[in-house]
């Protein structure tokens, strides 16, 4: 490597899953660093910048993605290979390659800087969590280590303050006197027996795992109790995401209805006003109110994965998950989509297969999601009398079928979708097991920042640009002055909803419905509010609505006409910020319009059955 200006020196951060590199990249980087990602793909690259105080210099810092090998299984892997050996598109080769490694775990980690090593490359070993190996009695000769490896060998300590300064003093070394590494295997040796010489060299392990690791897997690996732990800790996440959310998502919808209030009576009435207040206030709120959601989501699953836990609870639901051709990862996202489906989607960038990914996206949406309940609560306090059978309420047992029927279809598309795909092989899931470690507060804080600006940046744009078509649709043209009905009737969404009902007409829709899907797609509850200005009610919110709605349908639909809505929205992917979040986690137009078509689909031919079926049972 030629010598290079400090100023440009490009750092790579590469390891093995779960070795404590992104922690390490934050006690390097701090809040110097900003997330995208690579050109064409899906896997996030982060890149920060390191200060060096000692000499003054100033490096790019880049943490590629994990890999267990630089013969790619997956995409993560094929990105990392790539950006290590130079040949990634649009991105530059880096001048120094540090490979992180579990101090606790060196029999699974040493191969892989082995395999970096060979690469030719100015490399630094980075022994990690050398704290919890002197715990547990590991002693690790450094020196040993550099001596046989043949590159500078470092201790870190991720998790505590100046835990990374021998590194950064190793690479102000390098950035002096750059050098190559001068020891390589020869050619087809083998990695593992190199591995193991160097662990009989350099290593003293009392014992492969920590007692306090063994202990706990005997119960939260239990094919049973493990399983009913899991459950626990799910249905408190699943809570916390539904309720903990509540108050910060009312306050953020209160003060987008204040400010939208200032707005309203500083600027003249007129089409001005309503685009500000009605279009882009209104669209803005729409996106950010799904912010506390993700934010108590994501910490929660970053507090699992920093734990060691979430790759055992892939692990105990790998084999229930994989028969219906999802992936044990795929639990956690589906199980926070009944809260909201984006933070749900956006969850799966912790499944490592693309496949698997792909998969539990497309299905995610089928988890009823929060933003039913209000038309669920409508057309069952509407139509399903509140009566007991046996023990159990009517209503609540009408609930639990809709909840039913979304996991139920959701595993059946999987499934379907796993029969279909031309590659036919399974994937297994490989993972490794990390110790248990207690989440170190800065990570997690940056980790939700770094969630929270990828998600008002990557899906804020589409939301507020479709929200703003939305309102052109159901503001122009205006009622004329003479008008009887509600000025929705006038307007281009009004005309397509008079339009629509001649599809729509086999599945006991009328007009006034068919309107009403249309604002729905920005949010499903919008539906509510939308049947209440269409049939001019005046109603504050949506329990308001659901009050002064429930007679005027009851009175006005058939039976099969609220059954057949019921279904639709079971299905129909009445959201555009899911849409938008599938986009952009799938970078792909194809992968949305897909998911599109399928459940739009899916609701229209249940909404039919189900309508014709009970119109023949004397229930239209």
């Amino acid at each position: 490597m030629s010598a290079a200006d400090a100023s440009t020196l490009r750092l790579a951060l590469v390891g093995n899953p779960n070795c404590g590199k992104t922690a390490l990249f934050n006690q390097l980087t701090g809040s110097r660093q900003k997330v995208a990602n690579y050109a064409g793909v899906t896997v996030e690259r982060k890149e920060g910048r390191l200060h060096s105080a000692d000499s003054g210099r100033s490096y790019a810092v880049l943490d590629l993605p994990g890999a267990y090998s630089l013969h790619a299984a997956s995409l993560d892997e094929a990105v990392t290979r790539d950006v290590c050996r130079g040949f990634y598109p649009g991105e530059a080769a880096p001048d120094v390659l540090v490979c992180v490694v579990d101090a606790t775990n060196l029999r699974l980690h040493l191969r892989f800087a082995l395999e970096v090593r060979e690469l030719g490359k100015p490399m630094i070993l980075a022994v990690n969590m050398m704290d919890a190996a002197q715990r547990r009695g590991i002693a690790i000769d450094l020196a040993a280590l550099e001596r046989e490896l043949g590159v500078p060998v470092v201790e870190t300590i991720a998790v505590k303050h100046g835990g990374a300064r021998a590194l950064v003093e190793r690479i102000d070394a390098v950035a002096a006197q750059p050098h190559e590494p001068r020891v390589h295997l020869s050619e087809g040796a083998d990695l593992h027996a190199e591995t193991r010489r160097l662990l009989s060299l350099a290593v003293t392990m009392p014992t492969r795992t920590a007692k306090i690791d063994d202990a706990l897997d005997r119960w939260l690996l239990h094919p049973v109790f493990g399983l009913a732990v899991l459950i626990v800790v799910m249905f408190f996440i699943f809570q916390a995401v539904f309720a903990w959310a509540t108050p910060f998502a009312d306050a953020i919808e209160a003060g987008t209805a204040w400010l939208g209030e200032v707005v309203g009576g500083a600027l003249p009435e007129g089409p001005l006003n309503s685009l500000m207040v009605d279009g882009i206030i209104a669209g803005l709120g729409g996106v950010v109110v799904f912010l506390p959601q993700i934010l108590i989501l994501f910490a929660f699953i970053l507090a699992l994965e920093e734990s060691g836990y979430l790759p055992r609870a892939a692990f105990l639901l790998d084999r229930l998950m994989r028969g219906a051709g999802l992936s044990g990862r795929s639990f956690i996202p589906l199980l926070s989509s009944f809260a909201c489906a984006v933070p749900g989607i956006m969850a799966t960038r912790s499944i490592q297969d693309p496949r698997d990914r792909i998969a539990t996206i497309l299905v995610a949406p089928l988890m009823t999601c929060s933003a039913r309940l209000p038309v669920y609560t409508l057309l069952i306090a509407a139509f399903i009398p509140d009566e007991k059978v046996g023990i159990f309420n009517q209503q609540g047992l009408v609930m639990f079928g809709l909840y039913a029927a979304g996991i139920l279809s959701a595993l059946v598309v999987s499934w379907v979708m796993k029969k279909w795909r031309r590659d036919k092989s399974e994937h297994a899931l490989l993972l490794e097991l990390p110790s248990y470690r207690i989440p170190h507060p800065r990570d997690l804080l940056i980790g939700l920042y770094e969630r929270a600006m990828i998600f008002l940046k990557r899906v804020g744009g589409i939301i507020l640009a479709l929200t703003i078509l939305l309102w052109v649709l159901l503001t122009f043209p205006a009622a004329p002055a003479d008008a009887v009905g509600p000025a929705i009737d006038y307007s281009f969404a009004g005309r397509i909803g008079h339009a629509m009902a001649v599809f729509f007409a086999p599945l006991g829709f009328n007009w006034q419905i068919c309107i009403a899907l249309i604002p729905g797609m920005g949010a499903r509850e919008v539906a509510v509010s939308s049947l209440a200005t269409i049939y001019s009610l005046s109603a504050a919110d949506d329990d308001a609505a659901i009050q002064a709605l429930t007679p005027v349908i009851s009175d006005g639909w058939s039976l099969a006409t609220a059954l057949s809505l019921l279904v639709w929205f079971i299905y129909a992917p009445m959201c555009i910020s899911t849409l938008a979040t599938i986009k952009r986690e799938t970078n792909s137009w194809k992968q949305m319009g897909f998911a599109t078509f399928y459940l739009f689909a899916l609701a229209y031919l249940a909404s039919l059955v189900t309508y014709q079926v009970a119109r023949a049972l004397g229930a239209g």
